[in-house]
């Protein structure tokens, strides 16, 4: 069996998530009924992570193994041809057959788009969090690398199915921090890895500082904010 490594993006508006769910459309689910019509029988893909309903990513990496000898190559191609096209594979590469796309992982990261401007563009509006209400920016783009260091970042999490196993919450964010770009606010965090929800969770805490709500003095200070929707987050990179 050879191991494939692939670097994919989709628009994951129109996909229950990540993960393999019954009777629903995922991207997990996607890939492997392609691939199975490519290798002939049932193929597992591993992703480095579970992005949620509705989240996009710009360049997720995951792997499977294939007995099909055809070459990387003409396995991207095969797959972009069948692949719906809010799917695309932008790279494919045979490597060892121990790697796995999640526990080899170095550092992600995620950016977090919200449109400021009063009117929302059309065209816009399926990839940001239209925002246009008074925000101390200031006050946003200060809280912003609180985050950052090796925290419990328990309560920015939802509650994930793993919980049941008592792994540790604590995370390392090597950096974060706020920009405005026109009419687009953006937060972008590099981490370790990341708890379910829990990019949307440290948005939704930021807008809650930059509305006054929230005081940012410190990270033991802070209290999670709402969740923000989905549509404005995108898996930007990972890092081997």
């Amino acid at each position: 069996m050879r191991r494939i490594k692939i670097t994919l993006a989709y628009d994951g508006t129109d996909y229950h998530g990540w993960q393999v769910q019954p009777a629903l459309s995922t991207i997990q689910g996607t890939l492997q009924d392609v691939l199975g019509e490519i290798e002939g029988q049932p193929v597992h893909v591993e992703g480095s992570g579970r992005t949620d309903a509705g989240v996009h990513a710009l360049a997720q990496v995951a792997a499977f193994s294939l007995s099909n000898p055809i070459p990387p190559e003409n396995l991207k191609r095969a797959m972009n041809r069948l692949l719906p096209g809010a799917i695309r594979i932008f790279a494919a590469e045979e490597v060892d057959a121990a790697f796995n796309p999640r526990y080899d992982a170095r550092a992600k990261t995620y950016e977090y788009r919200i449109f400021r401007g009063e009117v929302c563009p059309p065209i816009e509006r399926r990839y940001v969090y239209h925002y246009p209400y008074p925000l101390d920016l200031v006050r946003l783009f200060d809280a912003a690398p609180l985050f950052a260091g090796e925290h419990d970042f328990s309560a920015f999490a939802a509650a994930d199915d793993r919980d049941r196993e008592g792994a540790s919450k604590v995370r390392t964010i090597f950096s974060s921090r706020a920009e405005l770009a026109g009419d687009r606010l953006l937060y972008r965090v590099r981490g370790s890895g990341f708890l379910k929800h829990m990019v949307r969770n440290l948005v939704g805490t930021l807008l809650e500082i930059g509305k006054g709500n929230l005081a940012a003095d410190s990270f033991e200070a802070l209290k999670s904010g709402p969740t923000a929707p989905a549509r404005g987050l995108f898996l930007e990179d990972v890092e081997y």
